[in-house]
């Protein structure tokens, strides 16, 4: 039975039906008591969902949905290390990249988590010696700079963890990040750099990755050709993410530098591994345990809680809702919080590397739509960027719109500035502006039409 066709599919399509033309307006008057009810909240982290074109029917309907196709037991098992990754046969256990050192995740019957504890003790150790000067290059000059080459996962990771997490890093350091072949974005990477206070983290599982390589040797070039030459400064100014020991040494890298990871952490997850190794020296190793902690915490919630509160869950319930039953084909990330910048670029590969695939597992066609686009831009930028077309156009975007409570750089005012206008974005965004409302507030007829917001109002499929 194909997914469209299960009654669990075929009751939510009757229900958008009844509910697709409901306005928020309507939908907050009727249930005073929607916005305390529609919430979920866990490590740290406060979903307020009530903003959706939802109704408690809806969420049961949803929840009814998830329990067809087994959600329960597809966490579970991906917990267990059951290869769930059916193209490549593979565990798929980012989650073991975080466990508490006390932890049991089987991957073939061995327990994994010693090893990744291992691995993170070495990049400790490591990380201590670049952050003291105690590692040297090969001049015996400390390291300043650190840059990281990679692609995809090897890349949009570890560049969003720095600049998320810059508020706590050495500032005495510069950490650069090189993924395109494109010999402009390595040239502009190591411009007003000194070789003799660079280090390169290379980050490629198998060694061979093209656009990797390509910038790699580009920066072995360089290197040497500041270096004078001398082939043995390749050890004291790069190291390894990778499990490839002979291409590794091949480079010139000793493998006493190398940092592995395994095959059953998929790239677009990675960034807790080795290939975290440069967020990690720019951090700490303490930070950098905090951080995989938060992660573990959210593990932990996402394999426990009930779907009812589960905010993993709950956003992708709420995915399929909107994209398979409004068909809005993209999805909008805001974060209010410039240390996020590049956190929607790593949400897309996250999100839309396998999602949109157009076969199932067993490999037969799908019949619905796969998943949305997702994008977006920091608040308050992308305000005057784009929000108009949200405001005032014809397509529906649902939004996520992310904020925290207290900054990291109080500046006077800017704080409550930056979530005033997140509040206000989403308060408008739910409920429009009638023409009459327009009218009130003192426009002349001819503008009305221009100043109207429909809000959740939009178009829909029949």
């Amino acid at each position: 039975m194909t997914i469209t066709a299960h009654p669990a599919w075929q009751a939510l399509e009757a229900h958008y039906r009844v509910i697709r033309d409901r306005h928020l307006r309507e939908l907050f008057a009727d249930d005073l008591k929607r916005g305390e009810r529609m919430q979920a909240e866990a490590a740290g982290i406060y979903l307020d969902y009530s903003k959706s074109r939802i109704t408690e029917e809806t969420l049961l309907l949803l929840f009814d949905l998830a329990e067809a196709v087994d959600l329960r037991g597809r966490i579970d098992a991906m917990f267990r290390g059951d290869k769930i990754n059916v193209s490549e046969q593979r565990a798929v256990l980012h989650v073991a990249l975080r466990a508490p050192r006390d932890g049991t995740i089987l991957v073939d019957g061995e327990n994994v988590v010693p090893t990744v504890h291992a691995v993170l003790d070495r990049m400790a150790e490591f990380s201590d010696r670049i952050r003291s000067g105690d590692w040297t290059g090969h001049t015996g000059r400390s390291i300043r700079n650190v840059v990281n080459i990679g692609i995809g996962g090897s890349d949009l990771g570890p560049a969003m963890a720095y600049e998320a997490l810059k508020y706590y890093s050495d500032r005495a350091m510069i950490f650069r990040f090189v993924s395109n072949v494109d010999g402009t974005d390595f040239a502009e990477a190591v411009r007003d750099l000194d070789p003799a206070e660079t280090l390169f983290i290379v980050s490629s599982k198998t060694f061979t990755t093209l656009e990797t390589m390509a910038n790699a040797q580009a920066g072995r070039a360089w290197a040497l050709a500041g270096l004078g030459g001398d082939e043995k400064a390749i050890a004291r100014h790069f190291v390894a993410a990778s499990t490839n020991a002979a291409e590794v040494t091949k480079f010139g890298i000793d493998t006493a530098n190398m940092f592995p990871f395994w095959d059953w952490v998929g790239g677009r997850y990675s960034m807790c591994s080795a290939i975290g190794l440069s967020t990690m020296i720019a951090i700490g190793p303490d930070y950098f345990r905090d951080m995989l902690a938060g992660f573990h915490a959210m593990d932990e919630h996402f394999r426990t809680a009930p779907f009812e509160q589960n905010l993993p869950v709950l956003l992708g319930l709420l995915s399929v809702w909107y994209n398979d039953f409004f068909g809005a084909q993209t999805v909008g990330v805001f974060p209010y919080e410039q240390y996020l910048k590049r956190f929607p670029a790593y949400l897309q590969q996250l999100t839309m590397e396998s999602n949109g695939k157009r076969v199932t597992l067993a490999g037969t066609s799908v019949d619905c739509d796969t998943g949305p686009i997702y994008w977006g831009e920091p608040g308050t930028n992308g305000q005057h960027s784009f929000y108009q077309l949200i405001h005032q156009g014809t397509r529906l975007v649902p939004c996520d719109f992310i904020a925290f409570g207290q900054p990291l750089n109080p500046l006077g005012q800017q704080h409550d500035m930056l979530l005033a206008n997140v509040f206000a974005q989403g308060e408008a965004l739910t409920f429009g502006k009638t023409a009459a409302e327009v009218r009130d507030e003192g426009s002349p007829d001819w503008l009305v039409p221009h100043r109207t917001s429909l809000g959740t109002v939009h178009p829909t499929r029949s």
